[in-house]
């Protein structure tokens, strides 16, 4: 799987480390900083697609300054970073003309309505860029795995297990045992061709060496790229991650983060992992009084005071933000953490279990 991801990526350095497309945080400096490091860096474009040219445009700035790959690596046809789409929000004709424009190698689909709608933007996305442009699709079950296989065929699936931080479904299993599961019933389905990346826990070499071992060609990491210099993110927000520790226990899933930011279009099935802040205790089973939206409302006139001890507004991070220590630039992030893979015991490729 990793073969076929470097066939896709030629700029990338095994193992491939990914770049999660977080809304509003990673943008071009970050989506970039990955690719040239060897990764695959993506664009959060979100729900709202009205500035992705302006971020696209800028990627492809900050790509003509300082090229990425080795000499003649062969990017000519695409820009070698990816671009996420949350479905359910996203504006299918501003983000074709997007793409088709400036044809990045890879777009993540996300959180749609249904599958008809993954269908129409994988049908549109391939014929604005005539295939250039490979489609991944996140799913977080062995169900949803199969039904986007059988109607989009996608070129990368991303696996998201529960500990991921954002967005996610709020009924799931972790990547340890959703990743070979999932692996095993594309296999038996005829799907064994699709490459799968890994999602959700990882932020070091060790979870990276457990999910090659586990059948992943990739690995996506979020949480671990938010305590990075190119986050487009508040320092009071990364003050929280590098505060958090135990992040089974101080991390939750919800719908109270959503309800008080406003975000409320989402699937019903789908929650937020954040860290536990006052806002969320002071949710009485999850119901957001108006007392609780004007507290919100207030501390986002506090600037990082929001998010100190004992803060309340939002600060999403999957489980493994307790290993997270401090804010270093992506690329050493990336090299950390490959250096880190080569020292853990060597890792065994995808194959179906007959246990």
């Amino acid at each position: 799987m990793d073969r076929t991801l470097r066939q896709y990526y030629p700029w990338t350095k095994s193992p491939i480390i990914i770049s999660a497309p977080m809304r509003l945080i990673s943008l071009a400096p970050l989506a970039v900083a990955v690719s040239k490091a060897g990764g695959i860096g993506f664009i959060g474009a979100g729900t709202d697609v009205h500035d992705l040219e302006a971020q696209l445009r800028e990627a492809e700035k900050l790509i003509t300054q300082a090229p990425i790959g080795p000499i003649g690596c062969n990017l000519h046809s695409t820009m070698p970073i990816g671009v996420g789409f949350i479905n359910w929000g996203a504006n299918l004709d501003v983000a074709v003309h997007a793409i088709k424009n400036f044809k990045p190698a890879a777009v993540w689909f996300f959180a749609p309505h249904n599958n008809q709608d993954l269908v129409q933007w994988t049908q549109a996305i391939r014929k604005a860029t005539q295939g250039l442009t490979k489609i991944w699709i996140q799913v977080g079950s062995v169900q949803d795995a199969l039904e986007v296989a059988n109607c989009c065929s996608p070129d990368v699936m991303v696996v998201q297990g529960s500990d991921a931080g954002g967005h996610g479904l709020e009924r799931g299993a972790g990547i340890i045992s959703l990743l070979p599961e999932t692996a095993d019933a594309l296999d038996e389905a005829g799907f064994g061709r699709i490459p799968l990346v890994a999602a959700g826990g990882v932020a070091d070499g060790r979870g990276i060496a457990a999910c090659l071992a586990l059948g992943a060609g990739g690995v996506v990491m979020g949480t671990r790229f938010l305590a990075s210099n190119e986050a487009s993110i508040a320092k009071g927000y990364q003050d929280a991650l590098l505060r958090a520790r135990d992040g089974g226990v101080s991390t939750v899933r919800t719908k109270v983060y959503d309800t008080l930011r406003g975000t409320t279009g989402w699937p019903e099935r789908i929650g937020g992992r954040g860290i536990i802040n006052q806002s969320f205790l002071d949710a009485k089973d999850g119901y957001v009084t108006d007392e609780n939206k004007r507290a919100y409302e207030e501390a986002l006139e506090q600037g990082d005071l929001g998010w100190a001890e004992n803060g309340r507004l939002t600060a999403y991070a999957g489980t493994a933000v307790g290993l997270i220590n401090r804010v270093r630039p992506a690329a050493d992030i990336v090299d950390e953490v490959r250096q880190h893979v080569r020292n853990v015991p060597s890792t065994t490729p995808r194959k179906t279990s007959k246990l």
